[in-house]
């Protein structure tokens, strides 16, 4: 059936009212907060984004195909954690390994992601080899994940960190903070792998018909094995960034972020049925968050009942995403 003029108008305005209703808040924010829209703040947002965007790409893979990823959460706590004890001064008091001399961040920040990668591979051989569905996978993983961290850690809280690794977060190129320029770097780097080669039109393949694509010779087993550990290498770098950001680490860090990364890639365009989503989907999904967030703040809601709002917006975001699914059908 050909859908009216007043029809596309109306379906546009319930898809994308999540999209819709923020922005209207952050001109009302913008209004009645002075401070709200100055460069300081903006900054300080993309900061905020840089790490969370870094995130939501990587699990953009998993549910492009269909999939989900709640061990996130725990591997960027895990590996903040473990750049946390090779990045510390040499004089601090509660250093973890005492007498290291600490690494060079960059090494850092390479050993965390081929560590989480190693954790998604084994997530993705599950998937892929054995049919264990992705959110049972990921959910044993998101415990071994956790458990791993309080045995290295002893639960116990690090900071101390150097210089060299803080200034990933206070430092600037081109007036912009290092982090944002990892983070539009990773962007990028997604953008052609998503765009330009073989494993990205594999992805969406699997996510559009994983029979169907095995069958038009696609490696489904392999390519899935590949995303789960990429993710896993970008959950990697954003404990990393996370880190530097706070100037500390426990395992709780990055706690429950993986389920606002699945809303935000949800949000901009990300189907969780599988086959849809853009790395722009990501970006304005956590774009959409971090400003929600904001404004919030800045209107003088309670801490936390803003975790009352953002769980709304999950739940009418999933919703949305499911009603254009079944207009298709």
């Amino acid at each position: 059936m050909v859908k009216t003029k007043n029809q596309k108008i109306k379906d546009f305005l319930i898809n994308n009212g999540v999209i819709i209703v923020m922005f209207i808040l952050v001109i009302y924010t913008g209004m009645t907060s002075s401070n709200f829209i100055s460069t300081s703040n903006l900054m300080n947002i993309l900061t905020n984004m840089s790490y969370r965007l870094v995130i939501a790409l990587g699990i953009a893979g998993a549910v492009i195909t269909a999939g989900c990823d709640l061990s996130a959460g725990r591997m960027i706590g895990f590996s903040a954690c473990i750049a946390g004890t090779l990045l510390q001064k040499i004089d601090y008091s509660g250093k973890f390994f005492p007498g290291m001399q600490p690494l060079n961040p960059l090494l850092v920040m390479l050993i965390v992601m081929l560590i989480a990668a190693c954790f998604g591979a084994v997530t993705g051989v599950f998937i892929a080899y054995l049919s264990v569905p992705p959110f049972i996978a990921t959910l044993a993983m998101m415990e071994i994940v956790y458990g791993l961290a309080l045995i290295y850690t002893g639960a116990t809280p690090l900071g101390g960190y150097t210089t060299a690794y803080t200034s990933f977060s206070s430092g600037k190129f081109l007036g912009l903070s290092y982090l944002i320029w990892i983070a539009i770097i990773v962007a990028a780097i997604t953008w052609f792998i998503f765009n330009m080669t073989r494993h990205g039109k594999y992805m969406y393949a699997i996510g559009g018909n994983p029979q169907a694509a095995a069958v038009a010779g696609v490696p489904v087993a392999k390519t899935l094995v590949i995303i789960y550990a990429k993710a896993a290498a970008m959950y990697g770098l954003a404990g990393f960034m996370l880190g530097a950001r706070a100037g500390g680490a426990s395992v709780n860090t990055g706690l429950s972020y993986e389920m606002e990364a699945i809303a935000a890639c949800t949000i901009g365009g990300v189907s969780v049925t599988g086959g849809r989503g853009k790395v722009s989907s990501a970006i304005i999904g956590v774009a959409v968050f971090e400003l929600l967030k904001a404004a919030l703040q800045y209107l003088g809601v309670d801490a936390n009942a803003q975790y009352i709002a953002i769980g709304i917006v999950i739940f009418v975001a999933i919703s949305l995403d499911i009603r254009k699914y079944v207009q298709k059908k």
